[in-house]
């Protein structure tokens, strides 16, 4: 399940650690079998029995072998693949990602979305899996309070998208931020890592957008932001009158 073709084959991924299976056991998704510490599953036995999870014991050795964190904690689940019930809320704000390709930053990305009260994430196919360890890692557990659909962009942003719907973009040719008339609902498209807004996406910007930088002695001492990090000051600038 560390791998996405079996992910694929399977339908299951595997989250670890007290935090998220925790988050996971009081979810919408569903537990196939859960490895743990005799501690652990003493402490938790209410909430295994009350939500009808199969366990098994294991030893820190037995963990060890088929975890894929350095130090593995306590707990591991394997846990179902859900099917995609939920519809875009287009009068809130929603987040769109063009080929996000770090797992830690797509993770993060989910958390900082969860606290700012962003329901739903629109990812390119090519973005990486959302059921990545490394991305659930990355999350803390706010994958399963917001909605993360994969999508052709193009066809998303042209077919799906309601006209009266402002699209923004984050550029580093952009408008200041901190100078723009921002809506409380829209769509906010995330650049990749390196290549920023694809060339196609880009077209369907309605209005570009720039985190600006503190320019010192004549320039600025970086090039751009990380992409999450990014994220997190724009939505902070939208949701701030809220």
């Amino acid at each position: 399940m560390q791998q996405l073709k079996f992910r694929k084959v399977f339908n299951e991924f595997v989250v670890e650690g007290e935090k998220i299976v925790k988050e996971i056991i009081d979810s919408k998704y569903r537990v196939s079998t859960l490895f743990a510490f005799e501690e652990w599953i003493n402490e938790n036995q209410q909430s295994l029995t009350l939500a009808d999870i199969l366990y098994e014991k294991v030893s820190p050795k037995e963990l060890a072998r088929i975890s894929s964190l350095k130090s593995p904690n306590k707990v591991l689940a394997v846990v179902r693949i859900p099917g995609i019930s939920a519809e875009i809320q287009f009068d809130n704000l929603v987040l769109v990602l063009d080929d996000i390709q770090d797992p830690g930053n797509l993770g993060t990305i989910i958390r900082t979305a969860d606290w700012f009260g962003v329901q739903d994430i629109v990812c390119s196919n090519d973005c990486v899996d959302l059921y990545n360890p490394k991305v659930l890692q990355s999350t803390m557990g706010s994958f399963t309070r917001v909605n993360v659909f994969y999508h052709d962009l193009i066809r998303f942003l042209k077919e799906r998208v309601p006209a009266d719907v402002v699209v923004y973009g984050s550029f580093l040719d952009g408008k200041n931020i901190y100078k723009t008339d921002l809506k409380k609902s829209g769509l906010i498209i995330i650049g990749n890592e390196s290549k920023g807004i694809s060339e196609e996406v880009a077209n369907v910007v309605h209005k570009r957008i720039l985190v600006p930088a503190i320019v010192q002695n004549g320039s600025s001492n970086t090039e751009s932001l990380n992409a999450s990090v990014a994220t997190g000051i724009i939505l902070n600038e939208f949701t701030r009158n809220l």
